[in-house]
């Protein structure tokens, strides 16, 4: 599955990260970085959480 992220949108308050930080990184430079564009198995769970938790609605995820 592949996630997108609308950076227009995102915040950066670092939900997805807390939710599944292997895939979402706040840095110090206070950006969200996406970690993994494709995901697959357990990943599709941590981020379907944090499409869930995002309260900018700013991830998606995709059969792409």
């Amino acid at each position: 599955m592949r996630i997108t992220v609308d950076f227009d949108r995102c915040r950066s308050n670092a939900v997805c990260a807390d939710l599944a930080p292997e895939i979402f990184e706040v840095r110090g430079d206070g950006y969200l970085y996406l970690l993994k564009e494709n995901v697959s198995g357990s990943d599709i769970t941590l981020v379907e959480e944090a499409v869930d938790g995002c309260p900018t609605q700013a991830i998606s995820i995709s059969d792409e």
